[in-house]
C-alpha cells in the first residue's frame, strides 16, 4: 500500500459570521469558475479534489477556509487500494489462485472475474470507499461532465496573490489604511463643496424669489446628508472588513470618544496581506492614493496642534 493520500469534502457548510453571497464569491473565484456553478455545490456532500498528499489537503483546506468555506480532510481510501506493492510482488503471484470478492468464485489471478464479470480492482476499491465514509453519498450528477460536476481546476487563488475589487459605494470588500485616509478626504471636500453649492444656490434664489420655498432646501440638505452618511458608512466597513472585523463595528463610530477611538485604530492598525473571510487582500495603493492619504494626515496634524496651542 502506497503513502496516505486525503480528499477534500465539502457539505455546503460556511464558517461563523460569513454570508452565503461572499462564499460563493470567493470561491469562484479560487476555482476561476461561476458563480451558478459553484452554487451547486451548496446542495449536498461533495468530493472537490481527491488523491492528495497531507500537505496538499491542508493548503486546500486553508485556501476554502479563507473563503468562508467549512470543508474536511479524509482519507482517500479509493486512491490508497491496490492489489499489488511492486512489480516483484505481481510478479511472484500471478499464478497464485484468487478470490472474487463478490461472489467467492476461486480462478488464477485476473483483472476480471470469470463467473460474475466484476472488475476484482474497482469492485474493491468502491466497497472500501464506502466502509470509510458510510454518511457521504456524491450524486451520480456530480460525478459525471454534468454542468453541476465539481470544478476540476486547481485552487489558483491560494497560490496566485490576487486582490479585491475596489468599490466606494458598497458595504463589501476590503480598503488599507491608506486608501481610508484618502477616500475620507475625497469624501469630505465633496461634501464641503456640495454644501456650499447648496448655501450658494439657496442664497441667490432667495434674492429672486421674495418666499423661497424652506422645504426644498431642506429636502436637498437632507438628501446631502443621507449621501455622505453612506459613504462614510461604506468606507469605514470596508476598513473594518481588512481588519477582519465585522462591520456592525462601525456602529461604535456614533457613540462620542469611543468613536473617536475606533477612527484612531482604523487608521494606526495594518491588515493582514492574505486574505480573510471578508475576501482578498486590497490592491497595493497608487501615488494619488498615497498623496491624498499624506494631506488628510498632515490636515489632522494641524488641527490637534491648533487646538493645542490656541488655550496658551
Amino acid at each position: 500500500m502506497s503513502d496516505i493520500r486525503y480528499k477534500i469534502t465539502f457539505d455546503g457548510q460556511l464558517l461563523p459570521d460569513v454570508h452565503r453571497d461572499d462564499v460563493l464569491e470567493n470561491l469562484a473565484r479560487l476555482f476561476k469558475s461561476d458563480t451558478q456553478k459553484i452554487a451547486q455545490l451548496f446542495r449536498g456532500p461533495v468530493t472537490l479534489k481527491r488523491n492528495l498528499s497531507e500537505t496538499e489537503a491542508d493548503r486546500y483546506l486553508a485556501a476554502l477556509r479563507q473563503a468562508g468555506a467549512q470543508a474536511r480532510k479524509e482519507q482517500d481510501i479509493a486512491s490508497m487500494l491496490t492489489l499489488v506493492d511492486d512489480e516483484q510482488v505481481l510478479d511472484s503471484k500471478d499464478t497464485l489462485p484468487m478470490t472474487c470478492p463478490k461472489c467467492g468464485h476461486e480462478q488464477s489471478k485476473r483483472d476480471e472475474c470469470e463467473q460474475c464479470g466484476v472488475i476484482v480492482e474497482k469492485y474493491i476499491a468502491r466497497q472500501g470507499e464506502q466502509t470509510s465514509a458510510p454518511s457521504i453519498s456524491i450524486p451520480a450528477s456530480l460525478t459525471t461532465t454534468s454542468p453541476y460536476a465539481p470544478p476540476q481546476a486547481d485552487l489558483h487563488g491560494a497560490d496566485e496573490h490576487q486582490y479585491s475589487e475596489l468599490k466606494v459605494f458598497s458595504l463589501k470588500g476590503r480598503i488599507g489604511r491608506l486608501r481610508f485616509l484618502a477616500w475620507s478626504l475625497v469624501a469630505s471636500a465633496a461634501f464641503l463643496a456640495a454644501f456650499f453649492a447648496l448655501l450658494t444656490t439657496v442664497s441667490i434664489v432667495s434674492l429672486i424669489v421674495s418666499h423661497p420655498s424652506f422645504l426644498t432646501g431642506l429636502g436637498f440638505s437632507t438628501l446631502l446628508g443621507f449621501t455622505i452618511l453612506f459613504v462614510n458608512l461604506s468606507i469605514g466597513v470596508q476598513r473594518l472588513h481588512d481588519l477582519g472585523w465585522s462591520g456592525w463595528l462601525w456602529l461604535l463610530s456614533l457613540i462620542p470618544l469611543v468613536g473617536g477611538l475606533l477612527t484612531l485604530l482604523l487608521m494606526i492598525l495594518p491588515g493582514p496581506r492574505e486574505a480573510n473571510r471578508y475576501g482578498p487582500p486590497p490592491p497595493p495603493n497608487s501615488m494619488a492614493v498615497k498623496l491624498l492619504a499624506g494631506v488628510w494626515l498632515f490636515i489632522v496634524i494641524a488641527m490637534v496642534l491648533a487646538a493645542i496651542v490656541r488655550p496658551s
